[in-house]
């Protein structure tokens, strides 16, 4: 029985009692904290927390470790709900191609974007794709993430497909981390469907999810709704599909445009809507009255040049928030959770409490682990940062660019 007491933490940060599975409005600012404070695991789960003061007695506990930890702060890890990391190569020619002044419709036009990555992914091993993957699941961790969504989508056909979410099943197991699978197929048209979309759009609903299905592949069926994309039609009709073979919603809207699709999401109870760079009120208005998490990705905005999702505004209207990566080879090739606080801060107004609650208990519930991740509470994960010795929590976000994390904690595991 593994046992692991973290003392004399400088701020324990995220402490719920009794937590909710979502913050919203201006519960997002509140970001409960015990100053001078020890956090008891016990084989991968939190058992006790407190303030200095009141540490535990300790000796009936056999081998166990204690970390010492002064000056430095402890939160949860962050979790990331939207990411593509795997994938089989860099696309860093069409970086140079938007430097020079293509858009990322021009550049999908002349063969790049996620075609691109498909061609390649479709030549790729399968072992190859996972080795890759593993190395990226390590430098995540090394940032402080310890839960991730990983989407398919990069395959756009039936082998490739298949073949990146028995990949993501592989990492589920072999991974210390925490990891959802998300099947993509309707991430873009391929070329040699594009006069005849719906034949793709079968092979997905018939050739795909019994399989998905059968072999337990997936978690979420996801689908990029969005002009020269999929149609609201087209991503209702997947949508249902993957519901029927116990797939739950999430969904790509309003990246470039707002067509509708958000509003899809919300009549098929999506768990979450992701990106959301281009609002209306409407659709402010429309999400308020639902349970759907409204995901973020300012790196991906950054990356881009595009404009920043309306968080101050969502925020501000009483929603609730998520941020996430997008890591992916083509809009945003950096899983840095870190990074994306910075962003969210500087870019978006956010206060670092909620840019905190934003990457950790909002986080876990756009990936259903609400009640396993998100918080410092009894009975949770102990998925954890320390970081190093740091002022305050602020200055993660505000140190953009350095790595304040000392070590993580996934499991009761110390990395």
């Amino acid at each position: 029985m593994q046992k692991i007491i973290i003392k004399n933490i400088k701020e324990l940060i995220q402490v719920e009692d009794n937590p909710q599975p979502k913050k919203r409005g201006k519960e997002m600012a509140e970001l409960r904290t015990i100053k001078d404070a020890w956090v008891a695991i016990e084989d991968g789960i939190i058992v006790g927390y407190g303030e200095m003061f009141d540490f535990p007695e300790i000796l009936d506990w056999n081998a166990l470790e204690v970390i010492d930890v002064e000056g430095q702060m402890v939160m949860p890890a962050f979790c990331d709900s939207h990411t593509h990391l795997v994938f089989a190569a860099s696309r860093e020619e069409e970086f140079v191609d938007r430097i020079n002044g293509l858009t990322y419709e021009e550049i999908a036009k002349k063969g790049g974007g996620i075609l691109n990555s498909a061609r390649k992914l479709q030549m790729t091993s399968e072992e190859h794709l996972f080795q890759d993957a593993m190395k990226r699941l390590e430098e995540i961790r090394s940032t402080g993430t310890g839960a991730v969504e990983i989407k398919s989508g990069y395959g756009l056909t039936v082998e490739a497909e298949l073949k990146m979410l028995r990949v993501i099943k592989r990492l589920k197991e072999a991974s210390d981390l925490t990891i959802k699978a998300t099947f993509l197929g309707a991430h873009a048209i391929p070329a040699e469907y594009k006069e005849n979309r719906s034949v793709y759009i079968d092979l997905i609903l018939n050739e795909m999810l019994p399989v998905i299905e059968k072999e337990g592949l997936a978690d979420y069926i996801d689908v990029f709704c969005e002009s020269n994309y999929y149609t609201v039609e087209e991503t209702e009709k997947i949508m249902q599909a993957g519901i029927a073979a116990g797939l739950i919603p999430k969904i790509h809207v309003n990246q470039f445009t707002s067509i509708g699709g958000l509003q899809a999401g919300i009549r098929n109870n999506a768990l979450s809507v992701d990106h959301l760079e281009v609002m209306t009120d409407q659709d402010i208005e429309d999400l308020g009255q639902s349970d759907v998490m409204p995901t973020v990705l300012p790196s991906c905005s950054f990356f881009l040049s595009i404009p920043y999702a309306p968080a101050r505004k969502l925020i501000d209207k009483a929603l609730p928030l998520c941020l996430a990566t997008d890591f992916n080879p083509g809009s945003t090739p950096s899983g840095n959770m870190p990074f994306v606080l910075s962003l969210a801060c500087i870019n978006m107004k956010l206060t670092p409490e909620e840019a905190i609650n934003a990457s950790t208990i909002n986080g876990a519930y756009a990936m259903g682990l609400s009640d396993e991740l998100g918080s410092i509470t009894l009975g949770k994960k102990a998925n954890l940062i320390i970081t190093k010795p740091i002022p305050s929590y602020a200055y993660i976000p505000y140190a953009f660019g350095s790595n304040v994390i000392d070590q993580v904690v996934l499991n009761g595991k110390i990395f």
